[in-house]
């Protein structure tokens, strides 16, 4: 947890920034933001299916291990980058030891969980991200408005994640070679199952949904807010409003996650976000209408950070749910490959979301962008309802 909070506090003190610094640095328009961004998560989901199979494969402390070394280099790159074609690069190489990373670290952590918890450990597990995430986009746009330094940014995240390697050389995982063994006996040849869990597709379809909506809002939220809301200085409390509803969420999850009701996690966790999403994309229209002119202000950042706490207390609740249900999905050896599976299928969302993104808000503005968003979550909550909670029951290993 310790380890897996460096990799993503090192991750999030950037990400909402990252759009200002193309801006300011490098004079990006927002489409070409949207599409330098998306070539992070591109080559993360293209190389987490090959992760989940080397996870399963190879010793997964050795994995991990090179993967976190290789993940905290690539933060010296962007200090390096001194034009945008150079950025890029760098930006987009840096995707794949971030998917890989991911993947391993997940697996090995569900390794040393008692078979007993691991459902209700998973959840805990992902505080982690979540705490990263209440105090990271804080601490980094707290840094910026101070400093104006994005350089020290860099610095800050190249630090923590070499802290979070020291951390992860401490893990003690199981038998390896019980592991492999089972494996061999299970998978004697390869199989595209090997690389991405067929099994379980149509859950990845509703996270790719969920992922595109989140890749959005996580990287448009402070340009979206300074120009349809006028609120210049919200973003860090937002994403830590977020991330206390994502907390919150596991702490109040975890009763049923221990009682393996998974889809009322699932299903009740995806109906809160899309009340969240609707409540944040309302916000301009409703806070301008002649029925809340005297209070339009007091009522637009009400509506503002409500939403952020309840898209956190949505997701809180989905995430742990839908990771676990496609663990359900698979056999024992072949953890490594539905985690990467899972992750691969929000990665998809979140490049889709990033660049569609992009490209609707420079030729329609960012009010449609935001629509889209809350579109492509109803579409996903009603996927599952209809569709995807049956295919789970029905497939699942155990």
């Amino acid at each position: 947890m310790a380890a897996n909070f460096s990799l993503f506090f090192a991750f999030y003190v950037l990400t909402p920034l990252l759009p200002l610094y193309l801006s300011e640095e490098f004079g990006a328009t927002k489409d070409v933001i949207g599409l330098v961004l998306s070539g992070y998560t591109i080559t993360a989901l293209i190389l987490r299916p090959f992760s989940g199979y080397v996870v399963d494969t190879f010793p997964r402390k050795q994995v991990l291990l090179i993967c976190f070394t290789a993940f905290a280099i690539f933060f010296a790159g962007y200090l390096a980058a001194s034009t945008l074609l150079l950025f890029t690069i760098v930006r987009t190489l840096h995707g794949g030891p971030f998917g890989a990373l991911t993947v391993a670290n997940s697996t090995v952590a569900i390794d040393v969980l008692p078979s007993s918890r691991r459902n209700e450990g998973i959840g805990y597990y992902g505080l982690s991200n979540n705490l990263a995430m209440a105090i990271a986009p804080t601490i980094g746009i707290f840094i910026y408005h101070h400093t104006h330094s994005f350089s020290l940014l860099f610095w800050l995240a190249l630090i923590v994640a070499t802290a979070g390697l020291i951390v992860d050389a401490t893990v003690k995982t199981g038998n390896e070679e019980l592991r492999k063994s089972s494996l061999i006996t299970i998978h004697s040849s390869l199989s595209l199952d090997r690389f991405f869990l067929l099994r379980g597709w149509l859950l990845g379809v509703n996270m790719v949904a969920f992922g595109f909506c989140f890749g959005v809002l996580s990287n448009y939220l402070a340009i979206y807010s300074k120009e349809a809301m006028g609120i210049t200085g919200g973003t860090g409390t937002y994403f830590l409003l977020c991330s206390v509803g994502l907390i919150l969420s596991r702490l109040q999850g975890g009763k049923a996650l221990r009682e393996g009701r998974l889809t009322f996690n699932a299903g009740s966790g995806m109906l809160i976000s899309l009340v969240g999403y609707t409540l944040f994309i309302l916000m301009p229209t409703l806070g301008s209408s002649k029925f809340f002119t005297f209070h339009s202000s007091l009522f637009t950042s009400f509506g503002y950070y409500g939403s952020a706490l309840l898209i956190g207390l949505g997701n809180g609740h989905m995430w742990p749910a839908f990771q676990n249900m496609m663990i359900n999905m698979a056999h024992h050896n072949e953890r490594g490959t539905a985690n990467s599976t899972i992750l691969v299928s929000w990665d998809v969302g979140m490049g889709l979301g990033i660049l569609i993104g992009g490209i609707v808000a420079e030729h329609f503005g960012y009010d449609t962008a935001f629509w889209t968003v809350a579109f492509v979550n109803a579409l996903g909550v009603a996927l599952f309802f209809l569709r995807t909670r049956q295919f789970f029951l029905a497939g699942r290993q155990r």
